[in-house]
Order: C-alpha cells, then structure tokens, then sequence
C-alpha cells in the first residue's frame, strides 16, 4: 500500500497508526512517498510541485509504484495506492495517469473536480488556493494546464484500477459532489469487470476529516482497510 499527499509543502513524515500495524500483520508492504508537492526536502522540493510544476507531484508517485514493482518489494499485480484530501487528486490523477500500476486506490475525500472548483471564487476557499495551484479563472495558461491533470477532466475509456472513494455530506474543505461526480463519470466509462469495483461511500453527518469519535473512526479505517486487502487478496 503506497501512501502519498504531495501538497501545500506538507512532509509526510513516518509515523506510528493502529490500523497500517494491522496490515503488516498480514504481509502487506506499506511504503510512504515522499514526492515533490510536500515539504519533505525542502522548499525547492515543495516549489517543483505546486502550480505549473504540479504534474511533478503525480508523476513522482508513479515513480515510487515502479520502483517498489522492479525493486521486488511487492508483487506488480498487487499494488495499492492511497490519499486523502489533495492526497485524493494525487491518487486521482495517478489513476489516469499510471492506473496501470495499481490493483486499487482508495481516496479519500478525494479533490478530484479541482478545475471547477478552482474556477469558482465566490466559494469560500478559493482565492486563497491560487497561491497553490494558480489561478485559471485569469490565466489561460493555467486553466490548460490544470485541464490537463484534474482527474475528473481526463476520465478515460479504459480498465481502472478498483476504486473506493470516501465522502462526507458536510465537508466544506472537498464538497461532496467533487468525488460523486468523479465516480460517476468512471462508472459510466471505464471498462472495469466486476473485480475491480468503483465504488462511493457518503457520511451523511460528517465533514472533510470524517466522523466524530474514536469508535467510529475505526470503523472508517476498517472499512478502507477492508477494500484494499479484499482487492491484494489477503484473506486472513
């Protein structure tokens, strides 16, 4: 399970979780990606994917894929990627991009409709996420270039990987129709068989970081956690 986020100049540092402890229980290789987009080497590092470098950040974790591939670390047909918020247009770009590479993605209250959202000032977030991605409601140069990687803009007709993504009703971060119209529109075109299900699941009180309480949030995880394993093929 490959993990990556790639924005805003956030390190994805290692760190200790339950539920990834539960997937090494079960053979399962995970491995972060510390891609250009985070701030894992720096502010160059950061600066050579955000705006007209964006396509850098997707490309890097299409790197990672194929090394831990070739590197032997994990069998080519048994690989899953992850991400949550941006993290979810990374692994929905990378699903266009390098689906190939992947069994499965699971994204997270996924920012996969960027360009729309991108285009529209009167929401709340927006102007302010110019600074990140540019601004294509004023430059066409921009505008090009994010209708180039916006998962949603550059859905095929071709088998994807199996996807779950996950949303919630009140996220004001990602709203919820970002990933409804995603799924949809993969559902109507891709090739997929009945293995490699696109899924959606919606938290109808929620918002961008999921529900309320520890409980609950396990259930959230296993849930995740579930659908990746089912699709690695681990049945313990």
């Amino acid at each position: 399970l490959l993990y990556g986020y790639g924005s805003y100049g956030i390190s994805s540092d290692p760190g200790f979780g339950p539920s990834i402890i539960s997937l090494l229980g079960r053979g399962v290789v995970y491995a972060i990606a510390h891609i250009r987009g985070g701030g894992d080497m720096g502010r160059a590092w950061y600066d050579e994917g955000k705006m007209l470098n964006k396509k850098n950040t997707f490309t890097d974790f299409i790197a990672c894929a194929d090394f831990l591939r070739d590197s032997g670390w994990v069998d080519k047909d048994r690989l899953a990627g992850e991400g949550g918020s941006a993290g979810g247009l990374l692994v929905g770009a990378v699903a266009n991009m390098g689906g190939d590479r992947f069994r499965a993605i699971l994204a997270v209250v996924p920012f996969v409709d960027a360009l729309t959202t991108i285009l529209d000032p009167s929401l709340p977030l927006t102007v302010g996420e110019w600074e990140e991605w540019g601004d294509p409601y004023h430059d066409a140069q921009v505008y090009e270039y994010m209708k180039g990687y916006s998962p949603y803009e550059n859905v095929e007709e071709k088998e994807y990987p199996a996807i779950l993504a996950t949303t919630s009703l009140n996220d004001t971060r990602v709203f919820y129709v970002e990933p409804a119209k995603w799924i949809a529109k993969l559902q109507e075109t891709a090739t997929n068989g009945e293995e490699r299900p696109i899924l959606l699941k919606t938290e109808m009180v929620a918002g961008h970081g999921g529900r309320s309480g520890r409980y609950n949030l396990w259930e959230d995880q296993a849930l995740r956690r579930a659908f990746v394993l089912d699709q690695l093929g681990v049945r313990q």
